[in-house]
């Protein structure tokens, strides 16, 4: 029920006193971003004026905005290394941070092939904890009753390692979900999980996932809501049911659970609470040895009054799926966040998913935009031309631009390029509103996976060393996210110059073919392969030659210029892929899994 609270807000009537006090701090701080970001830049700034990275552009303690623009430059994560591998080996002086470094937050992989470790410092996790707590309260002006049941989340802890230096390396989530933020959080009515803590952080996603969708089909008719982090996963999820649903009705009809839940933590506490129900497992068993799964969402937790993922940028991709399971069940995108900072969230969070803007929280960073000027024509074709920076603050985007996304943390990360790119679409009071549009620069995503172009150049040519035995070469390539398996996977289109007919390259030569692209790819990928099951082999599929002549044919047809075509090495555009698809003469699939290790970096 709705409270009349003198801290009503302009969002909407609140749900309880303690909503009331949230959506207040939206609004405070949304009309005051200006004075919020200059205050945040002056905190940063002040803070860590004895760092060493500061000092080497002689702010001398300078905390205003036009000397820290007119001395600090624009930076990349390759700019930030050396100092990176400092820390990371065991330097503690105060390189970046004035405060120490707790842990390192690990991201997607860099070109190079390692993943990312972005420098983090205790009271983040305050900071990140206090844009989590604004969540429900604007989620409960738009559904009400949120307080009456449980939400079926499907998270996951992943592996960590230690850097040389001894600093925890691992996701921004995991971080999360191991802290007492989580695991000792506050009795919320409104965020209450049918997942229990152990089964989150059992690091054996086998055992996490059975465990939570046990749990979640034990409570089916408390569950309101459903989600996972993106949307590849949720898929994931279901795909896990449609393998496992007998031995987990098993499970309910006895009373006893699977002997492959070995982690005695997660077994006890499991065991606690499974009773014999063969009521629940019969009906688990009709609706699932049904061959029809459209809608097995709403049947099974037939209260779900909305899906909990992200599906904005690559993630869009899945949401035909989603529908087709959840009967179409609207899709809830609530915040944007990264490893290196948490940024804002969805004010209006049961908007279409096309329709979706996230609010930025002017607390969190400081932040600035450097504009971006697309150029993509009908095709599909990106011939991206992009500006020289020239930074706009916050508060001074326009409605309709585009601009590549810069933060300066707490922790120490100064006019970084987050290599985001979004779309400014309004305003909520003095913040601005943005699509997230896309990932600067990514070719292929299927997870929390980014292969760029000259990554998957890289894996081409590898694998194409193994068509030399034959006397063949790869002529031309493209590449495209498969999404309507699950889980998703790359297909790879090779247009082949075989010189000896009889000796063509064979079945087995191009599934190594496969294995040695995904060899070549970045340890997010790999992981998603190996440990997370969240990717599936990669595919080659062999078009006939003349294919690509046909490509650009057709794309010249549709008004690009002869001169300026280059072959477009990914492909999403319907008609394109249906030409691909017309001239596939054979498909190769991956035969084994890729290497990957939690210690390897590489």
């Amino acid at each position: 029920m709705a409270v009349d609270s003198p801290l009503s807000s302009p969002l909407g009537p609140p749900a309880c006193e303690k909503d009331a006090k949230a959506l207040q701090f939206i609004e405070e701080m949304t009309r005051n971003a200006e004075s919020v970001q200059q205050r945040v830049l002056a905190e940063i700034l002040s803070r860590n004026a004895e760092t060493e990275y500061l000092t080497r552009f002689q702010l001398n303690g300078a905390t205003d905005r036009e000397t820290f623009k007119s001395k600090l430059p624009v930076i990349t994560y390759e700019d930030l290394q050396p100092e990176i591998h400092r820390i990371a080996n065991g330097d503690r002086s105060a390189i970046l941070s004035a405060q120490p470094i707790s842990e390192f937050l690990t991201s997607s992989g860099t070109s190079a092939g390692e993943r990312k470790l972005m420098p983090t410092i205790k009271e983040e996790l305050d900071r990140r904890q206090l844009l989590y707590s604004l969540l429900m309260p604007v989620m409960n002006l738009y559904v009400a009753g949120l307080d009456k049941g449980k939400g079926l989340y499907f998270l996951f802890v992943k592996s960590e390692t230690r850097t040389p230096g001894g600093l925890l390396a691992r996701p921004v989530l995991t971080s999360y979900y191991k802290s007492d933020h989580f695991k000792t959080r506050p009795y919320d009515p409104y965020n209450v999980y049918t997942s229990p803590n152990e089964a989150i952080l059992c690091p054996d996603s086998f055992q996490s996932m059975y465990t939570q969708m046990l749990c979640g089909l034990l409570d089916r008719h408390q569950v309101l809501r459903l989600g996972a982090v993106f949307a590849s996963g949720l898929l994931r999820a279901i795909r896990f049911l449609q393998l496992n649903w007998r031995q987990l009705a098993h499970d309910m009809e006895t009373g006893s659970l699977n002997l492959k839940i070995t982690d005695p933590l997660l077994r006890e506490c499991i065991v606690k609470t499974l009773k014999p129900n063969p009521e629940l497992a019969q009906f688990v068993h009709h609706e699932c040895s049904k061959d029809d799964w459209e809608g097995i969402i709403v049947r099974i937790w037939p209260n779900t009054k909305y899906l909990d993922v992200i599906v904005t940028g690559a993630m869009a991709q899945y949401i035909p799926t989603l529908d087709y399971y959840s009967g179409g069940l609207p899709l809830a995108c609530t915040m944007y966040a990264s490893s290196e900072c948490y940024f804002g969230l969805n004010l209006n969070p049961m908007c279409k998913p096309s329709e979706v803007s996230y609010t930025i929280m002017p607390n969190m960073a400081y932040f600035e935009f450097s504009p971006h000027e697309p150029n993509l024509d009908s095709t599909g074709f990106d011939f991206t031309r992009e500006l020289p920076p020239k930074l706009v603050d916050l508060v001074d985007v326009e409605v309709g631009n585009e601009y590549e996304l810069l933060i300066t943390t707490y922790a120490g990360l100064c006019r970084y390029r987050v290599g985001d790119i979004l779309r400014v679409t309004g305003f909520h009071n003095s913040a601005p509103q943005f699509h997230f549009v896309r990932r600067k620069n990514v070719l292929l995503s299927i997870d929390s996976d980014k292969t760029d172009e000259a990554e998957l150049q890289t894996a081409v040519e590898n694998a194409s060393h193994l068509l030399r035995e034959h006397n063949a070469s790869v002529v031309e390539y493209t590449s495209h996210a498969d999404t309507k398996t699950i889980p998703g996977h790359y297909v790879v289109y090779w247009e082949l110059l075989v010189k000896d007919s009889t000796n063509s390259p064979d079945n087995d030569t191009l599934e190594q073919c496969c294995l040695a692209m995904e060899e070549s790819l970045n340890s997010v990928y790999r992981q998603g392969r190996v440990a997370d099951n969240s990717i599936g082999p990669l595919e080659i599929r062999v078009v006939k030659n003349g294919t690509f002549e046909e490509l650009m044919d057709y794309a010249i047809s549709r008004g690009a210029s002869i001169n300026q075509y280059k072959v477009p090495r990914c492909v999403n555009f319907t008609p394109i892929m249906e030409l691909l698809d017309s001239r596939v003469v054979s498909a190769h699939f991956s035969p084994a899994l890729p290497h990957w290790s939690p210690e390897r970096s590489q």
